[in-house]
């Protein structure tokens, strides 16, 4: 189980809560530092037999190699599953993998009921983990909750999300809530340099700062966003339809999200000067910016948060982005140069 550098201050201070833990416990913070990884470690450690002088798990007992089989008797793990098909769908999705379902179901959530009802196999601790949180509907929700407020005696609740406000307030209330520590920028580039990447610093400038987000990041989806920058920067000569070429093969979702960074950074560079995302291209974002038209790229700000909310389910990805690329063009009061 992995505890990243920035989180160990906080494994010290849990593991020493360990004969006291509380009944629920809410890991919240923003995407892409590892809170799920920091979860999976603490249920495993507090799980395992024959914890190690720092807390963390042995990784040799029967708990433990239970739990790495992913089959541990007093371990129930809650997240959105894969759709089931049938009948006149199967043979439209042969030879396709599983759609993953958005949601946590109610059912899911019921079928702890059973587990709740038990003792633990071990005489120890059981332990419910929940993710993301935020994937809950109203009715799981509910349903959750009645058990958050009705606990059984030995049972922990570990929920993860990245979005807490998007979860009922009474399940917050009803959990001990931990924010999750963001890495210092010099922390995080080290890691990412131990783990070979290159270029690290401009990773994490483009994914705001998030590690495990900037390790992620492919090197050809790399190039290929600098080749969608590259045209990008041309502003009113810009091809659209060359662009698009540059990015719809990473989807509607990517794109969309490409565009909002670079033009969070491109009205950022017409106020203040400022560059998050594109550290490398200051220079020539603040020298686009001054060509832009700011009114057309506010509109064009909120036309590309529409998209994102409608991007999993877009009647044509191509023409939509299509469309996208047109109207970039267009913040433009004057041509610029190529």
């Amino acid at each position: 189980m992995i505890i990243y550098p920035w989180h160990n201050e906080l494994w010290q201070q849990l593991i020493g809560m360990r004969s006291r833990m509380p009944h629920a416990v809410l890991l919240q913070g923003r995407m892409g530092i590892g809170k799920l990884d920091f979860a999976q470690a603490l249920a495993s450690a507090l799980l395992c037999d024959r914890p190690l002088p720092d807390g963390h798990a042995c990784g040799n007992c029967d708990s433990c190699n239970w739990y790495a089989q992913g089959n541990h008797p007093d371990l129930r793990v809650l997240e959105p599953e894969e759709s089931a098909t049938n009948g006149a769908d199967e043979e439209a999705t042969e030879g396709k993998s599983a759609k993953k379902s958005q949601i946590i179901s109610v059912d899911q959530v019921r079928n702890l009921a059973e587990f709740l009802g038990l003792s633990s196999h071990r005489a120890g601790l059981r332990i419910v983990l929940l993710h993301p949180a935020e994937a809950l509907n109203a009715a799981s929700a509910n349903a959750l909750l009645k058990m958050l407020e009705e606990p059984p005696p030995e049972v922990l609740f570990v929920l993860v999300t990245h979005n807490p406000q998007r979860l009922l307030p009474t399940i917050r209330s009803r959990c001990n809530k931990i924010d999750m520590p963001f890495p210092e920028r010099r922390l995080a580039e080290e890691w990412l340099a131990g783990q070979g990447i290159q270029h690290a610093a401009e990773r994490l400038s483009y994914v705001g700062g998030a590690p495990l987000l900037a390790l992620k990041v492919e090197e050809g989806a790399e190039k290929r966003l600098a080749d969608l920058h590259r045209e990008l920067h041309r502003g009113g000569r810009m091809d659209p339809f060359a662009s698009v070429a540059l990015c719809i093969k990473e989807g509607i979702t990517y794109t969309v999200e490409a565009l909002q960074k670079w033009t969070h950074d491109l009205l950022s560079a017409h106020l203040t000067g400022e560059i998050r995302y594109h550290a490398l291209q200051a220079a020539s974002l603040q020298e686009l910016a001054k060509g832009v038209d700011l009114p057309k790229l506010l509109d064009f700000q909120r036309l590309l948060n529409e998209a994102r909310r409608s991007s999993q389910h877009p009647l044509n990805a191509e023409l939509q982005v299509e469309s996208l690329m047109i109207q970039y063009t267009q913040l433009f009061a004057t041509p610029t140069k190529p």
